[in-house]
């Protein structure tokens, strides 16, 4: 592959995705699209390129892009986030009016682990709570922008490696029932969710506001106008008194003035100016 080829490559997948790919991933290139290149019966990357060029080439040109995505996660990853969700949780539900849902958005939830962990928590807190918790409507939104990983979310199965990667015995066996080597989520669980492919770089507004929404893990494959764009567009579907998860190595500091820090909390932002407690949405 020449440096022409891996320029044009990359410019396809951050124009596409808002990832940068840099010079030293291109063995990236050489591992992940090789299915591709023998399913399109190509022989080589260059002439891959070559293809894409052509106007019609706009489904392949994703395909490309969604291979070449990362997709990590695993349950509770990283632990705190999902400690302090379990604190202002409780905040939001008595700010809320009774018929109103708490709505939740785990925008590249990949394949999905990090929204059934939010989805445990909601559950146990309803079981603990009150007549008004059980009778809270919380919903899940979990975007990805490639689709075979959203299917799989969608699906909510997992493998007896994927469930080893942070999700405790008895919350395994509370809401997954083992089925042929692999994990189900319950009904429960799935009642909370709904999954759809989407771009983070498209318009957000038809998702409507949220009262949180988890980001993580995903600016860190950005270049800093795409962070801001990113950050601010997310901002602007938070609502007034919600937060935003960023991943433990992100921070919005210095690349947006929309967003400022929930003091103690790394990497958990509210909007700008919204220094009060948790306040009633109408």
């Amino acid at each position: 592959m020449n440096p022409a080829t891996f320029q044009f490559l990359a410019g396809i997948v951050k124009e596409r995705s808002g990832g940068v790919l840099t010079a030293d991933q291109s063995y990236m290139l050489d591992t992940r699209l090789a299915p591709l290149l023998k399913r399109e019966n190509l022989p080589s990357l260059d002439a891959l390129a070559m293809k894409l060029r052509s106007p019609a080439a706009g489904m392949l040109a994703q395909e490309m892009t969604e291979l070449l995505t990362t997709n990590e996660s695993h349950f509770f990853r990283d632990g705190k986030p999902f400690e302090y969700l379990r604190t202002i949780l409780p905040e939001l539900h008595k700010a809320r009016a009774a018929g109103l849902p708490i709505r939740i958005w785990s925008a590249a939830c990949s394949t999905g682990q990090e929204a059934y962990s939010i989805a445990i928590i909601l559950s146990e807190l309803q079981d603990a709570g009150d007549a008004t918790w059980k009778a809270r409507r919380f919903e899940i939104f979990g975007t990805d922008l490639t689709k075979v990983v959203v299917d799989r979310a969608r699906e909510g199965v997992f493998t007896q490696f994927e469930v080893q990667r942070g999700l405790p015995v008895r919350q395994l066996m509370k809401n997954f029932q083992q089925i042929e080597g692999r994990w189900r989520a319950h009904d429960r669980l799935r009642a909370y969710m709904k999954f759809q492919q989407a771009n983070l770089l498209h318009d957000l507004r038809g998702f409507g506001k949220f009262d949180l929404i988890f980001c993580r893990n995903v600016l860190i494959y950005f270049d800093l106008p795409t962070k801001a764009r990113v950050l601010n567009a997310l901002t602007a579907q938070l609502a007034p008194d919600g937060a935003l998860f960023l991943g433990a190595a992100e921070t919005a500091m210095g690349i947006t003035d929309r967003l400022e820090p929930i003091g103690g909390q790394r990497g958990i932002y509210r909007p700008a100016a919204q220094a009060a407690p948790v306040r009633a949405r109408a």
